[in-house]
């Protein structure tokens, strides 16, 4: 399990679009990824937000500007309405959050993000109906239970270091109980008096300057508000009611609460209605956190909310996850009170992290007389460690990383590192030695194509073979199913693909009784049919290249080469390059051996590893669909197609319209199966033609000499660093020296451990620091 932090910076509105950037980073780092969508206008969003709002607020005894609000209708009738209203707005969402555009948004997190992950979701806009939209009913948060969402503005600023307290102190609040006609809040007081470890200034109907006093005079980790509250229109301001008579904005309490800012005010709670727009000028403010109802809220809803909040919050359990559960609990009172689960919603300053309750406890402040600058520039260690003893912990720590990695535990991380320093590599070239002809969504309008069955018709395969035929190309590859005879009426075409020499089709070979098999063409001889599976590792992405397999003899498809490598064999063959294993049953193209691929070799571990595999060397471009040149069906049949793309060219045939569903994942994006065909065969003619290097891993031996270098490097530098900005320091550039090294690698044809190597680098040095410090604190030798 992992925290992450995902950032949707929307850029526009409902009415004109919005331009989506998605930004995906560990908890506490910079954002690793950065993803461009779009989402089209949808202003219908809106007028329908606006009739369950109106419906919504009809209903009584709000925590809003005490006045009476009537209900012309039966109450249930009402609560009806308005839970039909909100299912219709939630349809509408989903529908805009699931169209093509933002596709590419979506995709990437379900890749990157894991169920178990705990992930904290900010919305960063500066559009009021954006911001006042119920995100929590994004499909999305069904699947991932362990994610919140939260609005943040664009605009921010990094916040001062806040004033601490010593380690044993309590968590300050200063709790605020307004105006309370109509209402009940002493509940709210009730659960913040049984709050443990805890220290509670109430604050009831005060006057302004007694509250600006409170402010200005008093250290706060936790400031809470209860009474009537209510945001304007504009969504961008507000108003809270202290005490019957006097109605403040937040502008008024500006610099009193900046000043608990300062002085390390954390978390802002107003448990009061309408919120969105006090949040809107507390984030101006820079408050890090702040939780408000988005909507006029029923008593008993607040107080539940509330009651579950701070009993998640107090015993342990993030601030976000602490939201998502109490909020989720509001459901089992939905019966009388519609919505309230979409009421609370959090505030962020992307610069804080958000604190949990032991944080808020537990501060450290220097001693008396010492500057809390030098805190940590003037620790000093202990004697070091022997070098011997570093070599242990790092032969022990190395060692366990690797029996980690045995059980298949790093597996995921290390494929998911892998991908990501494929897509940092530089572009390369088209090959020149392949053409790529697509059937898109437009060539099943062709006139040709009337009568097909499946993808391509007689007609249009004949009169594609034909032209083809004529510019003399080196072989035809038809990567489309074609498990039944050819019409009578095309007798030709049954001809010419019974006589070719240089046409190979496809069939897909049985797994049992789940998968069945796919037949070859029945006029194509067993010496002119590849197999079209693929190799899909557990997240669905291909990595790996099946060249050969020994199929059932039960199976409807018993070729034993791939397509890919069919006509790889073939372009190789007519330039008198032979195809030959070796003593060792390896696979050996001219003078290139193609290592075969196991379990426990590299990142993968427990693996399927039938048949004869490779790891799958993506040629490298701007769209990772150009590794040759592509044109459609209708650009040949029409004669568009210069005869210098065919001639002497190996010809892949295939569907790239996504409505077939031949698409499938690849380490930088998706892609059609017929360009992972061409990936293939570019794969074995570079390497055998160019010297183009195939993505071999190292030895065992090596890579767990490898690793125990980076494990005795992070041991070395924590030993021999006796303060921590140093050692921080070096420990860093040790890493980027690492990465850089895999990516050279990589680039060179090797896939180097990665992951396993931070590991141990970080752990090795982690447990020497520890050691230290154990030192340090039996000998009393720190110097504060």
């Amino acid at each position: 399990m992992m925290q992450k932090l995902v950032v949707l910076k929307l850029d526009g509105d409902l009415s004109q679009g919005v331009k989506v950037t998605l930004e995906i980073g560990a908890e506490g780092d910079r954002a690793s990824i950065e993803v461009q969508g779009y989402l089209p206008s949808k202003p219908e969003i809106i007028a329908d937000y606006q009739l369950w709002r109106t419906t919504y607020r009809s209903l009584s005894d709000f925590r809003i500007t005490p006045v009476n609000i009537h209900v012309g209708t039966s109450l249930n009738e009402h609560l009806n309405k308005c839970r039909n209203l909100n299912n219709k707005l939630s349809e509408q969402m989903n529908s805009w959050l699931n169209c093509n555009s933002f596709r590419p948004v979506k995709e990437k997190l379900l890749k990157q993000l894991t169920l178990d992950d705990t992930v904290r979701v900010l919305i960063k806009t500066s559009d009021t109906w954006l911001r006042r939209l119920p995100w929590h009913l994004w499909d999305f948060f069904e699947d991932y239970q362990k994610a919140e969402v939260a609005l943040s503005a664009p605009e921010y600023e990094y916040l001062p270091k806040p004033k601490t307290t010593t380690i044993g102190g309590k968590v300050n609040i200063l709790a605020i109980l307004g105006n309370s006609e109509g209402i009940l809040i002493d509940k709210d007081r009730e659960l913040l008096e049984m709050l443990p470890d805890s220290e509670t200034t109430f604050l009831v109907e005060p006057q302004r300057s007694q509250l600006n006093k409170q402010l200005w005079e008093q250290d706060w980790d936790i400031l809470f508000f209860a009474g009537h509250s209510e945001s304007l229109e504009d969504g961008k301001s507000g108003n809270i009611y202290i005490n019957e008579t006097d109605c403040l904005t937040i502008e008024q309490l500006k610099y009193g609460l900046k000043k608990a800012v300062n002085q390390g005010l954390q978390l802002a709670i107003f448990n009061s209605c309408d919120g969105l727009g006090l949040a809107s000028q507390l984030e101006d403010l820079h408050i890090p956190q702040i939780i408000v109802m988005r909507e006029p809220v029923q008593d008993l809803v607040a107080q539940e909310f509330l009651k579950n909040f701070l009993e998640k919050f107090s015993s342990g359990e993030s601030l976000y996850l602490a939201v998502r559960e109490s909020r989720e609990k509001l459901h089992g009172i939905e019966d009388k009170y519609p919505c309230a689960v979409c009421l609370p919603i959090i505030c962020q300053n992307p610069a804080a992290i958000p604190p949990t309750w032991k944080g808020l406890l537990k501060k450290l402040e220097p001693r008396t007389g010492q500057p809390q600058l030098n805190q940590y520039k003037t620790r000093s260690y202990s004697k070091p460690l022997s070098f011997q003893k570093v070599l242990l912990l790092s032969l022990a720590i190395a060692g366990l990383v690797m029996g980690v990695r045995w059980l298949k535990i790093l597996q995921k991380w290390e494929l998911q590192a892998l991908d990501h320093l494929i897509q940092l590599r530089p572009p390369e070239k088209q090959d020149k030695r392949i053409l790529v002809i697509t059937i898109n969504e437009e060539d099943f309008q062709l006139k040709e194509q009337q009568q097909r069955k499946g993808s391509l018709s007689d007609l249009a395969l004949m009169q594609l073979l034909e032209k083809l035929d004529s510019y003399h190309p080196r072989a035809i590859g038809l990567d489309i199913y074609r498990d039944f005879p050819v019409d009578a009426k095309y007798s030709n075409l049954a001809t010419r693909l019974r006589n070719s020499d240089r046409f190979y089709g496809i069939c897909e070979v049985s797994e049992g009784e789940q998968k069945p098999g796919i037949a070859p063409p029945p006029e194509i001889s067993l010496q002119r049919q590849g197999f079209s599976d693929f190799v899909v590792d557990s997240d669905y992405v291909i990595r790996r290249h099946l060249i050969a397999i020994e199929p059932s003899s039960t199976s409807p498809c018993t070729t034993p080469y791939a397509l890919s490598a069919r006509l790889a064999f073939h372009y190789l063959q007519s330039q008198g390059i032979n195809v030959n294993y070796t003593q060792h049953g390896e696979l050996q193209v001219g003078k290139i051996v193609f290592k075969q691929l196991r379990s426990h070799m590299g990142g993968y571990q427990q693996i399927d590893d039938r048949g004869y595999q490779v790891l799958l060397n993506y040629r490298s471009s701007p769209s990772l669909t150009q590794v040759a040149e592509q044109v459609s069906l209708k650009d040949v049949l029409t004669g568009k197609v210069n005869s210098s793309l065919i001639k002497n060219r190996i010809i892949l045939i295939g569907v790239g319209a996504s409505s077939a569903g031949d698409i499938f994942l690849t380490p930088m994006s998706e892609m059609p199966g017929v360009i992972i065909h061409a990936q293939m065969v570019s794969q074995i003619l570079s390497a055998v033609l160019d010297g183009r290097p195939l993505l071999q891993v190292l030895p065992f031996w090596s890579e767990v000499v490898w690793v125990l270098s980076w494990s005795v490097v992070g041991g070395t530098i924590a030993r021999c660093f006796q303060t921590i900005v140093p050692c921080g320091l070096t420990t860093g550039a040790a890493l980027v020296s690492l990465y850089g090294f895999c990516y050279y690698l990589l680039i060179q044809g090797y896939w180097i451990p990665l992951v396993p190597s931070v590991l141990a680098l970080g752990m090795t040095g982690g447990s020497v620091v520890v050691f230290r410090l154990q030192q340090i604190n039996s000998n009393d030798s720190i110097k504060l």
